[in-house]
């Protein structure tokens, strides 16, 4: 498999991004670590320096102009992922269920995964998760509704929920 690896501008700072030869969109970093995250998830992919197909650059401007549905539109795959099976990639695609504005728990997310309780496992599947944003693992909070664990940091977490128009506490 190759990825192809571009930089996209994002008032959060730049995303890192990798595509597929179809432009789905198959990693997203803030910055760096895309290619720890690539190599972990498609070991055997070549990453190789591209630009950002046009679907996924129109989806992700629109979405941070302040269209929210435009997150479905952005495609992507977790095809051929290591863990594109299992427990873990059930909370991936869960994530994509959550409407933009609302925020769940870690415990409601082991839930609709198939693995009530699992809340810590929840968080160690979101804290993988390689398409943070278009699967918005920002929407997962603590039981309590406070503002814990995002890879990219907590203040683009909060900006992106804002950006959501969530309610914070």
């Amino acid at each position: 498999m190759i990825l192809t690896v571009s930089t996209l501008p994002s008032p959060v700072g730049p995303l890192a991004l990798a595509c597929d030869a179809e432009g789905r969109l198959r990693g997203v970093s803030f910055g760096e670590g895309l290619e720890r995250c690539m190599r972990r998830e498609y070991p055997g992919a070549m990453l190789v320096e591209g630009g950002t197909p046009e679907a996924l650059r129109t989806g992700l401007e629109a979405y941070f102009g302040g269209d929210q549905a435009a997150l479905h539109r952005v495609p992507w795959s977790l095809e051929g992922a290591v863990a594109a099976e299992g427990f873990q990639a059930r909370v991936w695609r869960a994530l994509a269920e959550i409407p933009a504005g609302q925020t769940i728990s870690y415990g409601e997310m082991a839930r609709r995964a198939g693995e009530p309780g699992a809340a810590q496992a929840a968080g160690v599947a979101l804290n993988r998760n390689p398409i943070a944003v278009v699967l918005p693992c920002h929407r997962v909070v603590g039981a309590d509704g406070a503002m814990v664990g995002f890879g990219g940091g907590l203040e683009r977490k909060t900006w992106l929920l804002r950006h959501e128009g969530a309610l914070l506490l």
